[in-house]
């Protein structure tokens, strides 16, 4: 029997999460933002027992290990989902205050993505330890955004010492300041170990804080979202162990897109999350419309014929139809996409063309 109703455990995370959002986000969110660069701890130190007690500790999908001998009973994987919940559910409380949740972030995506089994081990276990930790993901320079392969910070293989050195400038990496200053986290830093092999020389190194030659050089001053800080980071002559490039040792020797294609597996495994954040908002400016509406007495006349609705009534509730459906699209489909090649078939959501979904609404006929 298909089941279309919310997994109870998704339920009950979001019913705490909301109650979080509403007396410990958007009480304080107006003064953070106001007061860009000072750190919201009493927030943090909560979430980071919170989810400890949960087991939600690096902000990142995880299967949990049968033990030896344990019976494994097939069932659809729910991690992504709820994971996609957790953060629609934090963003509607607050955008600048849930970038500052502790936890790995898009650091722990990218050891998740590229990382070997014994180095999600190593890296990551540090975020279920007794105080807060962040993790961060430097790949942004200021000749390389979108194009990822144009990417200059250079890693060079030291022999007498076995460490990589890493050189360059790395910008807008969110909670650069957190990973490397106030917490025991790391930055994953995406660089070239062969400038002239474009994307077939990009490869992730883990760079830790208290790393010498690491330095944050700026933290960004912006136009919202203040809570949360962006910085730039300088590595000068940076050396790490040579077991922090991410991936197996035969990606070393080879001249090979692998490394290229662990920060595309990043993007897609964090674009769909970096979507629900989105939704959230928009479901957070959506209501407080209504809200507004309803103390100028505007109510919204909810099966009417298209034609004897207001203006405002058909924009109010054509909104409501996208957002509807761009979390149905970002809950099911995305999320099906990720997960999908780890579920049992006969556990899988069909696959949809995209036709389906991108239809616009305000365009469709109503009767």
């Amino acid at each position: 029997m298909i089941e279309f109703e919310t997994p109870k455990p998704i339920v009950m995370n979001n019913n705490a999460l909301e109650t979080v959002a509403i007396n410990m986000m958007r009480p304080v969110s107006r003064y953070f933002d106001e007061h860009e660069h000072e750190i919201p701890w009493d927030y943090i130190n909560f979430m980071h027992m919170a989810m400890r007690a949960t087991g939600a500790g690096s902000l990142a999908p995880t299967e949990k290990k049968p033990k030896e001998g344990e019976e494994v009973k097939e069932r659809p994987r729910i991690g992504y989902q709820t994971l996609a919940h957790m953060l629609e559910m934090l963003a509607w409380g607050d955008c600048g205050m849930y970038l500052v949740t502790p936890g790995g972030g898009l650091g722990a995506a990218a050891v998740e993505a590229a990382g070997t089994p014994e180095q999600k081990e190593h890296f990551l276990k540090r975020f279920r330890g007794d105080k807060p930790v962040f993790g961060a993901m430097a790949m942004t320079e200021s000749q390389a955004g979108s194009d990822t392969s144009a990417i200059r910070t250079t890693a060079v293989l030291d022999t007498a010492t076995n460490e990589w050195v890493l050189n360059g400038e790395k910008i807008f990496v969110t909670a650069g300041h957190k990973s490397l200053c106030e917490s025991n986290g790391f930055i994953v830093v995406w660089a070239t170990i062969d400038p002239s092999a474009g994307r077939a020389g990009m490869r992730s190194f883990v760079v830790e804080a208290g790393t010498p030659g690491v330095q944050v050089a700026k933290l960004e001053h912006k136009m919202g979202i203040r809570a949360s800080d962006t910085a730039s980071i300088v590595l000068q002559d940076a050396c790490v162990p040579f077991d922090h490039m991410l991936g197996s040792v035969e990606i070393v020797r080879e001249a090979t897109t692998k490394g290229f294609k662990g920060a595309m597996a990043t993007f897609d495994a964090t674009r769909p999350l970096v979507a629900a954040t989105g939704i959230g908002v928009a479901r957070a400016a959506l209501e407080l419309l209504k809200q507004m509406l309803a103390e100028q007495g505007v109510e919204i006349r909810y099966g009417l014929p298209r034609q004897k609705m207001t203006a405002i009534e058909r924009e109010v509730i054509d909104m409501e139809a996208m957002l509807r459906s761009s979390w149905l699209l970002c809950s099911s489909r995305s999320g099906w996409r990720i997960t999908a090649s780890r579920t049992p078939k006969k556990h899988r959501w069909p696959s949809y063309g995209p036709d389906m979904w991108s239809r616009r609404l305000p365009n469709a006929r109503w009767s």
